[in-house]
Parts: C-alpha cells; structure tokens; sequence
C-alpha cells in the first residue's frame, strides 16, 4: 500500500506548490474568471487621473498656449521626437498615441505606487498597490505591443513581412521565431520586477528605519520609476519601427 500511496501522495504535493502565489489578492469573480480587483481599482484610478488631467489642460485651447496647455503641447512634442527617432520621419505619426499612451500610463502607474497612500485603504484580501506591481499588468502591456509590431509589420508588407524569418540565412528560422517571443517576456518582466523590487526595498527601510534613511530611497524609486516608462515607451518604438523596416 505504502508503495500506491507515494506517487499519489507525490502528486497532491505538486498540486499544492501550483497554487502557491505571491502574496495575496483581492478577487473578483468575473465571468467564471478570477481576476485581481485591487489591480483593476488602482488602474481604473490611474485612468481618471490621465483623462481628468487631459481633459483640464485643453477645455480652453489657446491659439498661443499658456499653463497647462503649454506643458500639454511640450509633452506633446517629446511624444513626437520619441516615436520619430525609433520609427522614422515617414511612419511615425499614427503611432504617436499609442506610444504616448503607454508611456503616460507607466509613468502614472509607477508614481502612484510611490506617492499615494494605498495602504491607508483596507481591502478584505490584499492590499493596494501600483499596477505595475502586477504581472499581469506587464504581460498585458507587453503583449499590446506584440500585437501592435505584428500589424505594424503586416499593415506595411502584407504576408511579405514573414519573409524576414528567414533572413539573412533560414538557418536562422527558431531564432528569429523565438525573438518574438522574448520581446514580450523581456518587456513585461523588466518593468514587473523593477517596480516590485523597489516598493519592497522602501517598505523594508520603512519597516526598519522609519525616518530619514527611506527618503532618498523614495526619491530614487521616483526617478528609476520614470526611467522605465521611457525604457517600454523606448522599446515599444523600436520594435514598431523594426517591424516596418524589415530585419536588422
């Protein structure tokens, strides 16, 4: 009996370590899915947030923009130079909104988790945190912009586009085939991992040293925060202009 017991006790020991998880969620049910709402409540207020703040800045457009829309339009323009650069002078302009878009809601996502007091809001399970702390938040992000390199690629070339698999040798096919496949998985896991490690690293020193020492820790987190908006928003870019051109 002990020698039928060991494989089935093995493998109830297996299915216990699958539904290990990384801290705890507050779930939704949602269509007979499970889906994790504080991640939807902090992306729903990051949302407000960025169209409560468009919709102030341009309410009153100025022929010579002063205030808030001056430093809409500079935003703007950086949006502009960004997406030229990675995808160029000729293909750029209808990729201007989603670039900005993603960088701005990075950006928003990666300040909230530092500037905003989620933990003074109590949930039954959980806890409130950026969106970016999730990675399903990431891997979302990242696969919007596979989908959106593959159009890109395939709006501009047709079926012709995988023809750049093969390229220069078809030697190179599973490479190229597995490219695709770790732009998304570098994307989401460089931004996830990022902004987990520095919530913990501030929650760590808060916990140890509340005073003083976490200070200049928050404002690195700031500025590191920012650094990864502008590293996807970068990527994101180049992958598009990539897929446009053909094979580098």
């Amino acid at each position: 009996m002990d020698i039928v017991r060991s494989p089935i006790s093995t493998l109830n020991h297996i299915y216990e370590i699958s539904g290990v998880e990384v801290g705890q969620h507050f779930y939704w049910q949602i269509g007979g899915f499970q889906v994790h709402g504080q991640v939807l409540l902090t992306s729903w207020v990051v949302i407000a947030v960025l169209l409560g703040s468009a919709t102030i800045a341009v309410r009153d457009p100025q022929t010579i923009p002063t205030g808030g829309q001056n430093f809409v339009e500079y935003i703007l323009e950086f949006f502009r130079d960004l997406t030229r650069t990675q995808i160029g002078e000729e293909e750029y302009g209808p990729w201007v909104p989603f670039i900005g878009t993603m960088f701005l809601f990075i950006f928003v996502s990666n300040w909230s988790g530092a500037l905003l007091p989620w933990g003074i809001l109590k949930l039954p399970q959980g806890e409130l945190a950026a969106p970016t702390n999730d990675i399903n938040t990431t891997v979302a992000l990242a696969l919007l912009t596979s989908v959106a390199y593959f159009y890109a690629g395939l709006t501009k070339k047709g079926l012709g586009y995988f023809g750049k698999y093969i390229q220069p040798t078809p030697i190179l096919l599973p490479i190229n085939i597995l490219e695709d496949f770790t732009k998304p998985l570098s994307l989401s896991f460089r931004l996830f991992g990022n902004i987990l490690a520095d919530e913990l690293v501030v929650a760590v020193l808060v916990s140890l040293v509340p005073l003083i020492v976490p200070i200049p820790v928050m404002f690195l987190g700031l500025f590191t925060s920012g650094i990864q908006a502008l590293i996807f928003a970068t990527l994101a870019a180049a992958y598009i202009g990539e897929s446009m051109e053909g094979h580098h």
